[in-house]
């Protein structure tokens, strides 16, 4: 009752917020006969001169009208399609990073391409999460078209089994493929796609990445940018059900394959100690296990009989 009482007196928040995407909305179709105007050049030169007027003061938002009609226009020229109204509310709604929930079929691969441009025009870098692998390469291929046309770089990451170079692709309408399910994608390094205006990828991919980049010894091997902007698609399957599924990175041990032998050899001489010990100052076995937090540590005696054993076995110099 209070709830009918305030939209009564206030109004629906929600039908205020539509009300005022729409009025943009206006402004943004009030711009489509100019737009249509402009020849290819002159669509592509504008891209430099947005970048120009944000590095003069401007704000994305001063621009988004005029960029989302360059986009409208570019789609229309280079892949056939036109932003619908509710297209151009959904791409606002992703641009002000809130969720817009979009039904299969409403065209939620051409509507992330206004906001993605838009913030592209930052030099920053601009990422498309999506689930899996067939929709970030399937997704670009789609609207690769849109951004070349523009003058934006776009790329896409693909998992390879760890070897991320041999997953990188940048749009190339020029590139012809021997792979068919590959066509117009260049391969490139994983760095060179991190550097393109915009990156498509699977939430694994990103992470992983993440992952390498932590784990690197010298900042020219870094692949991943600073992160600026990113657009999730089904963001509650991402950053919800899947969100509790770790991403565990490994590699390869540098270490001798012999030493395991070693100290699993160590291991089978230690002596577990009793529970009616495992409280005192000084159990009467070589480790105590914990049950509850399913863990296990040596014990004063464990940690001289390993000792002595890795001293005797040559693994422990006596000056450490």
């Amino acid at each position: 009752m209070f709830r009918k009482v305030v939209k009564t007196v206030f109004g629906d928040p929600m039908e205020r917020a539509v009300n005022k995407y729409r009025a943009r909305v206006e402004q943004i179709n009030a711009l489509e006969l100019q737009v249509k105007a402009l020849s290819d050049e002159q669509l592509l030169a504008k891209t430099e001169e947005f970048k120009q007027r944000l590095a003069n003061g401007e704000a994305l938002d001063d621009l988004l009208n005029e960029a989302f009609a360059l986009v409208r226009e570019a789609a229309i020229r280079t892949i056939g399609q036109r932003h619908y109204d509710v297209q151009i509310i959904g791409g606002m709604v992703l641009h002000e990073g809130r969720i817009a929930e979009m039904k299969t079929g409403e065209g939620k691969t051409l509507v992330a391409t206004l906001p993605l441009y838009l913030n592209a025009l930052m030099g920053k870098g601009v990422h498309l999460v999506t689930p899996n692998d067939y929709l970030s390469k399937s997704g670009l291929q789609l609207m690769g078209p849109i951004y070349h046309k523009l003058g934006l770089s776009a790329a896409v990451i693909q998992n390879t089994g760890g070897r991320p170079d041999d997953g990188s692709y940048m749009f190339d309408p020029d590139y012809l493929s021997d792979d068919a399910r590959y066509q117009n994608l260049r391969p490139i390094t994983r760095r060179e796609a991190y550097r393109a205006d915009v990156t498509y990828g699977t939430n694994n991919e990103f992470g992983f990445d993440y992952l390498r980049d932590n784990m690197v010894w010298d900042k020219e091997r870094l692949s991943q940018r600073p992160l600026f902007y990113a657009i999730v698609d089904e963001v509650d399957n991402i950053l919800i059900d899947e969100a509790r599924t770790p991403l565990i990175i490994s590699g390869p041990s540098d270490e001798p394959s012999e030493y395991y032998g070693v100290f699993a050899a160590m291991v089978k001489q230690l002596t577990r100690s009793s529970d009616a010990s495992v409280d005192l100052e000084e159990p009467d076995g070589d480790y105590i296990v914990d049950e509850k937090d399913r863990v296990a540590y040596l014990t004063e005696a464990g940690v001289e009989k390993i000792e002595k054993t890795m001293s005797s076995s040559g693994l422990l110099k006596a000056d450490s």
